[in-house]
C-alpha cells in the first residue's frame, strides 16, 4: 500500500485529492497546508492526519509519495526537501520559473533513488491523446496546421492573490499557454521557430504566438482577460485526408469522405482512436503511482521536455 500526502489544499488539490482516495492499492495519509481553515473540511476524517506545517508532516509521516499542489514558486523548495527523505515527488506544473531548477530537481531524485513527475496534465486527457495517436500513425496523412486555445477571465481567487504576480506565477505563458506548448513538445518536438505576439496589463494577459515546424505551424492562443469570459479550451487540425477538432466540449473528426465522427461515440468510431470517459487526474496520479509501485522509469514525461518547455516559455517573456 503506497502512502500518499498531499502539500497546497488549493484549488488543484481538490482534483487531486479524489484520485488519489479512489485508488485502492493507496492510502492518502497526510494534508498539508499553512491555512487552518483549508484543512478544516477534513478534521471529520479519522484516516487523515492533517498538517500546517510541512516540515512536521515530512517528520512524522513515513510516506512514500508527496504530491505538490502548491503555487508555482513553492514547488522547488519542497520537492528537494521531500526527495533528500527518499520520497518520490509528483508536482503540479511548472517545476519553476528558472530553467535551472530542472536540472536541480531531476538530480535530486537521481541522487536520492527517488522518482520525480512534473503533473502535465494534457498528456493524460483523452482528447488530447487521441490527437497524438492520429498524428503519430499518419492515419490522415500529413500534419499540415493546428491552433490551440485556452481562454478565460484572470483568476482572482488565488491564495495572497499569487497567481497575478508576475514573479510568482509567470502569468499566462507559465500558468496557462504552458498545458498547450507542453503538449506540442511532447507530440511533435520542439519548434523550429516561434513568432509572439503578447498585450499584457497590470489586470490582464493575452497571449498570441505561432510555432513553426519544418512542414506544418500551429497557432496558438491564452489568456487571462479582464472581462469574466467564460473558460474555453479548443484544439483544430488539419491533416491532408481530415480534421479532428475539439470544440465545445466535443472531439469530432471530419474525415475527407464526408464522414463525421463524434469521438466519445462508440458506434463507428474506429476501436483505437475511440474515447472511453475517463479521469485525466486520476490517470496522471495512477501513472505515477504504478511508475513507483513497480518501479519503472517515468517515460511519459521526460526531463529534456520539461526543460524544452521552459526554456520556450522564457523567451515569451
Amino acid at each position: 500500500m503506497l502512502k500518499v500526502g498531499v502539500v497546497g489544499i488549493g484549488g488543484i488539490s481538490m482534483a487531486h485529492i479524489p484520485a488519489w482516495e479512489a485508488m485502492k492499492d493507496v492510502e492518502l495519509t497526510a494534508l498539508c497546508d499553512i491555512r487552518e481553515e483549508r484543512l478544516s473540511q477534513f478534521k471529520e476524517s479519522n484516516l487523515l492526519h492533517l498538517y500546517t506545517s510541512f516540515d512536521e508532516m515530512l517528520e512524522k509521516e513515513k510516506l512514500d509519495i508527496l504530491d505538490i499542489c502548491l503555487p508555482t514558486y513553492l514547488h522547488v523548495e519542497h520537492a528537494l526537501k521531500a526527495m533528500e527523505r527518499g520520497i518520490h515527488v509528483i508536482c503540479e506544473k511548472p517545476v519553476s520559473l528558472c530553467w535551472d531548477d530542472v536540472e536541480k530537481v531531476y538530480s535530486c531524485a537521481q541522487e536520492n533513488g527517488v522518482k520525480f513527475m512534473v503533473a502535465q496534465l494534457l498528456r493524460f486527457m483523452p482528447e488530447y491523446d487521441v490527437l497524438k495517436q492520429i498524428a503519430d500513425s499518419g492515419r490522415y496523412g500529413r500534419l499540415l496546421s493546428g491552433s490551440m486555445s485556452r481562454l478565460g477571465g484572470i483568476p482572482k481567487w488565488s491564495w495572497d492573490g499569487w497567481m497575478g504576480d508576475e514573479a510568482r506565477s509567470g502569468l499566462v505563458p507559465f500558468d496557462l499557454h504552458i498545458h498547450d506548448l507542453d503538449f506540442m513538445v511532447y507530440t511533435f518536438g520542439a519548434p523550429k521557430k516561434m513568432v509572439p505576439h503578447r498585450s499584457k496589463r497590470s489586470n490582464q494577459d493575452y497571449l498570441h504566438v505561432v510555432y513553426e515546424y519544418e512542414d506544418f505551424f500551429i497557432s496558438t492562443e491564452a489568456s487571462w482577460y479582464a472581462s469574466p469570459y467564460p473558460f474555453t479550451a479548443a484544439y483544430r487540425f488539419q491533416f491532408e485526408h481530415a480534421i479532428v477538432a475539439l470544440e465545445g466540449g466535443k472531439c469530432i473528426l471530419y474525415e475527407e469522405n464526408g464522414r463525421v465522427l463524434d469521438l466519445s461515440e462508440s458506434e463507428n468510431v474506429p476501436e483505437d482512436i475511440r474515447l472511453l470517459p475517463n479521469d485525466a487526474f486520476g490517470n496522471e496520479l495512477r501513472y505515477f503511482a504504478d511508475c513507483v509501485k513497480g518501479d519503472k522509469p517515468v517515460e511519459k514525461v521526460k526531463q529534456e521536455e520539461i526543460g524544452c518547455v521552459l526554456k520556450l516559455l522564457l523567451q515569451l517573456t
